[in-house]
């Protein structure tokens, strides 16, 4: 007979697994956290984990205490005699940390990854990587899923004509072209530099853009610069129409403003964060199904392969 399995939530995921374990059909597992004056903080699960598959569903944005309450879970997990602890993160923080990329500084998604394994995580299921290589910083399986599968079925439902897809650097041109060939239509790219970190300086848009409805891809929008930015120069290029699509909403410092002044008709994102803030031009799409679905599947040693678009 098969282990059970319990879904429990971290503390900064609660708003997403709530829907996760209700799509999957059963209750969100009861945690509590008791919280030290001096910010010391000790998760706990208020019911019975001995011998059950438990998945625990935790993005890291803010990322230093998400990541570190996430640690302390699947510890907790382990020592209550959990049989299998599978880490759900739908937001991998310090992903932008994937190689030494300038002398003397940390490769941060490893670290975490290290960590992770430390901890005693069985498994790893996560959405858009910043960089696909960070699958490899773990010696565990990962289920890294694509947000493709919430993305296209809506490309499709705008019925947008004379579409293109835009990169909104070189490093997403591999994003967008997998896009453009599953969509059958042309794509861009922006070439930027950055004078600093979440700074943009210079832009140029490579490909046409006059006359087509445009949607820059993206794996995440910070400060929401380098979109707004390329929003802007497109329409003085004479496209018909800018959207952006990125799967995680960090929309952090000005992103917010920048987005409602921008000449973007629309930003969609999904709920691997939450918004902190408001604007009508956001459209949120949800996740919860999809992870849902696949950790059904991860539950009963099924293939996840049908839940790839692109």
């Amino acid at each position: 007979m098969q282990a059970p399995i319990k879904i429990f939530s971290g503390s900064s995921s609660r708003y997403l697994a709530d829907k996760i374990a209700t799509s999957y059909g059963i209750p969100l597992g009861k945690t509590s956290i008791l919280r030290f004056s001096d910010g010391e903080f000790q998760p706990c699960f208020d019911e019975t984990v001995r011998g059950r598959y438990v998945f625990i569903v935790q993005s890291t944005f803010m990322p230093t205490e998400n990541i570190f309450e996430l640690l302390l879970m699947i510890d907790a997990a382990h020592r209550a005699s959990a049989y299998k602890v599978i880490a759900v993160i739908p937001y991998f923080g310090f992903a932008r940390q994937d190689r030494k990329d300038k002398p003397r500084v940390s490769i941060g998604a490893k670290m975490v990854a290290n960590l992770l394994g430390a901890a005693g995580v069985d498994r790893v299921i996560t959405m858009d990587l910043h960089a696909d290589q960070i699958q490899g910083f773990f010696d565990i399986p990962v289920d890294h899923l694509y947000s493709s599968a919430i993305f296209v079925p809506y490309i499709n439902s705008l019925n947008l004509e004379n579409l293109v897809i835009a990169s909104p650097d070189m490093g997403g041109a591999k994003r967008a072209n997998a896009y453009a060939k599953f969509l059958k239509t042309g794509m861009v790219v922006s070439h930027k530099s950055r004078d600093k970190a979440n700074v943009v300086g210079e832009m140029t848009i490579i490909g046409e853009v006059e006359g087509k409805n445009v949607i820059i891809l993206d794996d995440m929008i910070d400060t929401a610069g380098t979109i707004t930015k390329a929003a802007d120069i497109m329409m003085q290029k004479g496209a018909l129409s800018v959207r952006a699509i990125a799967t995680h909403a960090v929309l952090s410092g000005p992103a917010y403003e920048r987005i409602n002044n921008s000449a973007l008709q629309e930003v969609i994102v999904t709920d691997t964060i939450p918004l902190k803030g408001e604007s009508e031009k956001i459209k949120v799409l949800s996740t919860a199904d999809l992870f849902a679905d696949v950790i059904k599947k991860v539950y009963n040693y099924q293939s996840i392969s049908s839940n790839f678009i692109i």
